[in-house]
């Protein structure tokens, strides 16, 4: 028995023509580019969707969300493309880069800096860019970062800086330093402290955008494991619009598969992942 028609046997009709029109506007709308082995992805992702929405065919909820208008219709786009975006995300996730990060503060000590950090997903990431900004640089640095995300629903967990008291990549000492435990129902959890939290900023912010609004140039650049969800023209496009949002001489921190040799007029490797703006 096929794929889909065990898909279409457990709940929604959901056959190859629906997927090549979820294909198409996730590209429209986020640029991501999704094979064919993703098929079971977008029906376990949508149907969640589907059900709360009320549509009984895929069809029909791509009808709707092709026609809507007004602000539900945003909305509607919101949420669709929160439920086609991947989120995997720790705590000092790929540690060489915030070894780097530090040295590089450390050089620059002083200076007023701006770091953003797209694809900032639950938060995880943006925290420990805020860690090591303090640990370099101490708690009163003029240092700020600029945390953006297309998912709307990661940011809004980004923003609360809750998180389970186990969470991977925190030593002891840092969760010790940065970090209140809770107690009574908040029990096992613990939260950012206010003063760590200063220091970021959370934004929608979609790289498809063809104007963006992101203030002055940065100094640093967290973009890891995005590039790998676009197309090799989609990259370029993004690649040159952050090119002009960077500072000359800048650093971007890219993901462990992520590879921009073909982008030496716009950035030249400097170590593992990391690039410097040309």
């Amino acid at each position: 028995m096929s794929a889909i028609a065990q898909t279409r046997e457990a709940e929604f009709d959901f056959d190859s023509a629906d997927f090549e029109r979820v294909r198409k506007l996730i590209y429209k709308r986020a640029g991501i580019s999704l094979h064919e082995g993703k098929r079971a992805m977008v029906y376990s992702r949508l149907s969640r969707r589907l059900r709360d929405v009320g549509y009984d065919s895929f069809s029909d909820y791509l009808y709707a969300l092709e026609n809507a208008s007004g602000i539900q219709a945003e909305q509607d786009w919101q949420e669709f493309v929160n439920c086609l975006t991947t989120n995997l995300t720790s705590f000092y996730r790929e540690e060489h880069h915030f070894v780097v990060l530090a040295q590089e503060l450390a050089q620059r000590k002083g200076q007023q800096l701006r770091i953003w950090c797209n694809a900032a997903s639950t938060g995880e990431e943006p925290y420990s860019l805020a860690i090591t900004v303090t640990e370099a640089l101490g708690a009163n640095a003029d240092v700020k970062i600029l945390c953006t995300d297309i998912d709307t629903k990661v940011l809004a967990t980004a923003e609360r800086g809750v998180y389970a008291g186990d969470a991977r990549g925190l030593s002891d000492e840092r969760l010790r330093r940065n970090f209140l435990r809770g107690s009574g129902a908040n029990s096992g959890a613990i939260r950012v402290k206010p003063e760590l939290q200063r220091l970021v900023e959370f934004r929608p912010h979609n790289l498809m955008d063809e104007r963006w609004s992101l203030g002055q140039p940065f100094d640093i650049v967290f973009c890891r494991n995005v590039m790998i969800y676009f197309d090799a023209p989609t990259q370029r496009r993004v690649l040159e619009r952050m090119h002009r949002a960077m500072q000359p001489k800048s650093l971007l921190f890219a993901g462990h598969s992520e590879n921009f040799s073909t982008s030496r007029d716009l950035f030249r490797l400097r170590g593992k992942t990391i690039y410097e703006r040309v």
